[in-house]
């Protein structure tokens, strides 16, 4: 064969090759980094059309306007007392109202997630997506990053909001405000996590129902820990312990309400907003890795659904 033959033949070898590696590229599909990052853009992007965010948005900021409201209202009756005492006022009213917003995220962690997946499934719309050479894995975690990255967004919004404005009127800033935000947005993740987990095997109202349920679950459970913390009932106290570990949300929220909780109302025992039983750090990595495993079971569970 001719070198020109050789010289002619080329081309078309390289051709047939970048033809080959597209194809190849199509079937793999995009980076797992891109699909991921796109399909928590577009469910972010999902939230915001159905106004969901700016519901929510707007709930918060009304929220905000009459913690405020009141905060300053109380703020101004206690001016003749010392220093102490008007701080011992503004964390009591903080904790009420970071108790109603945490109740907030979790709802709503609980709720703008119940139908991401079992509500494209039903409909048929998840098909658009599944079909294409996306991983499932990734179809999930980009979902669920979209979602916490709103939940973080409203935390920072409705808790921080709080932290903040109690932080203006006491002219004091709070030393575990930090911890405070991370600890409720652990407890809307966590809650987050388990909805998708359900969200792949059962209905929308029915993920959001059994979320809610275990929500309650906790919250039972924490109460009935710390009636029998006082009156040194041990059965009470264990049945407390096993809430916490079916679902750590509630005491993730006495956590923080430790960390914020005035001396008095620490030394006065139980209350709807404080705790006498202290949840501990491991309780906390509990929680993490309970949130982390919810992701997980999500992915599998969504990884042997069939559509």
């Amino acid at each position: 064969m001719s070198d020109s033959a050789i010289r002619v033949q080329a081309p078309e070898q390289q051709r047939a090759q970048l033809q080959a590696a597209a194809g190849d590229a199509v079937l793999r599909g995009p980076g797992i980094l891109r699909t991921t990052t796109l399909l928590a853009r577009v469910t972010f992007l999902e939230a915001a059309r159905r106004k969901i965010l700016w519901i929510a948005a707007t709930a918060a900021i009304l929220f905000l306007v009459l913690f405020w409201t009141g905060l300053h209202a109380m703020h101004k009756s206690t001016a003749n007392l010392s220093v102490i005492n008007r701080r011992e006022s503004i964390s009591l009213m903080l904790m009420m109202a970071l108790y109603a917003a945490s109740m907030l995220t979790s709802m709503m962690a609980a709720l703008t997630s119940c139908d991401t997946l079992s509500g494209e499934i039903a409909s048929g719309t998840i098909h658009a997506i599944a079909t294409k050479p996306v991983r499932r894995w990734c179809l999930v975690l980009g979902k669920w990053t979209g979602f916490a990255g709103m939940l973080t967004l409203y935390v920072l919004l409705i808790d921080g909001g709080c932290l903040a404005l109690a932080s203006i009127e006491g002219r004091h800033l709070l030393p575990h405000a930090p911890a405070v935000l991370c600890l409720l947005w652990l407890q809307a993740v966590l809650l987050l996590g388990v909805t998708m987990a359900c969200s792949t095997t059962f209905s929308a109202l029915t993920s959001g129902a059994i979320t809610l349920g275990l929500y309650g679950l906790a919250f039972v459970g924490g109460w009935i820990e710390q009636f029998g913390a006082i009156r040194h009932v041990q059965t009470c106290v264990n049945l407390g312990i096993v809430s916490s570990l079916i679902m750590p949300s509630d005491a993730l929220w006495r956590r923080t309400a430790f960390k914020i909780q005035p001396p008095l109302l620490g030394a006065a025992g139980a209350s709807p907003f404080g705790s006498s039983l202290i949840p501990s750090t491991a309780m906390v990595v509990y929680a993490v890795g309970y949130a982390a495993l919810a992701l997980v079971l999500a992915v599998i569970l969504f990884e042997r659904r069939d559509l």
